[in-house]
C-alpha cells in the first residue's frame, strides 16, 4: 500500500461515524513503515517495543476488560472515551487508561514516517500555522515548548478549534477525544517513547521526532478535520 493509500486509509477511518469507527475486538494496526525506517531519529528496537509491546498491551487490556461488560462491548472506543461517565464504573479506569492508549497510539503512527528533507506543512494547515503561530518555526518551538511541561507521561496535541491550531497537553492515555474534540495528531512524550535512545533527555526527543512528522498526512487530516 502506497502513502498515499494510507493516509486516505487513516484519514477515513479517524472520521467514521462512531458506530463504525473501531470494532469492539480491538487490534494492533500494522505499522505503516518499516521500524528501522525513522532512523536515526527514532532507533527500530524502541519501535519494536513501543509498538509490538506497549500498544499490544494497550489492546489485550482494553480487550479483557470489554469481555466482562457486553452492554458496551460493541460500542466504538472513541464513543467510550468521549462518555466515560456511561462505562461500567468496574472497568471505567482500564477503558480510559487502554483505550486511550489503542486510539491515542494508533493516531501516533499514521502520523510519524521517513524523514523527508524540506517536508512541511501545505495548503489549508500551513496558512493555519502562519495565522496561529507566525511559522513552521515558531509552531515547532511551541510544540517543543510544550513536551517539556509535561509532568511524568502524557501527549502534546495539536487541535483545531474555530479554523486556528492549538497546541495542548494531556496526562498519561488522556486525549482530546475525551473532550469531544477530534486531535490534528499528537506526540507521545512517555519515556518508553525515547528512553532507550535518549534516556532522559527529553529535549532532544521532541527535537528529533519532528523529522519524522508527516506533514503530507496531516495536512489532509486538517482539511477533513475543517471541512
Amino acid at each position: 500500500m502506497t502513502r498515499r493509500e494510507l493516509i486516505h486509509s487513516a484519514t477515513a477511518l479517524a472520521l467514521l461515524p462512531a458506530q463504525k469507527m473501531m470494532a469492539a475486538q480491538a487490534a494492533l494496526p500494522k505499522l505503516p513503515f518499516a521500524v528501522d525506517a525513522l532512523e536515526p531519529y527514532i532507533d527500530a528496537r524502541t519501535m519494536e517495543i513501543h509498538h509490538g509491546k506497549h500498544h499490544q498491551t494497550y489492546v489485550d487490556n482494553l480487550n479483557k476488560a470489554l469481555a466482562t461488560q457486553p452492554a458496551v462491548a460493541a460500542k466504538p472506543v472513541e464513543q467510550l472515551l468521549k462518555d466515560l461517565a456511561s462505562v461500567p464504573e468496574p472497568i471505567r479506569n482500564a477503558v480510559r487508561n487502554n483505550g486511550g492508549g489503542h486510539l491515542n497510539h494508533s493516531l501516533f503512527w499514521q502520523t510519524l514516517g521517513k524523514h523527508s528533507p524540506g517536508a512541511a506543512p501545505k495548503g489549508k494547515l500551513a496558512a493555519a500555522v502562519q495565522k496561529s503561530f507566525g511559522g513552521q518555526q515558531a509552531f515547532e518551538e511551541k510544540l517543543r515548548a510544550a513536551g517539556l511541561t509535561v509532568f511524568g507521561s502524557g501527549w502534546v496535541w495539536v487541535t483545531a478549534k474555530a479554523g486556528a491550531l492549538t497546541i495542548e497537553t494531556s496526562p498519561n492515555q488522556d486525549s482530546p477525544w475525551m473532550a469531544g474534540v477530534t486531535p490534528l495528531f499528537g506526540i507521545d512524550v512517555w519515556e518508553h517513547a525515547y528512553y532507550l535512545k535518549y534516556q532522559n533527555r527529553r529535549a532532544d526527543y521532541l527535537a528529533a521526532i519532528l523529522n519524522v512528522i508527516q506533514w503530507d498526512f496531516v495536512s489532509q487530516r486538517y482539511e477533513e478535520i475543517t471541512k
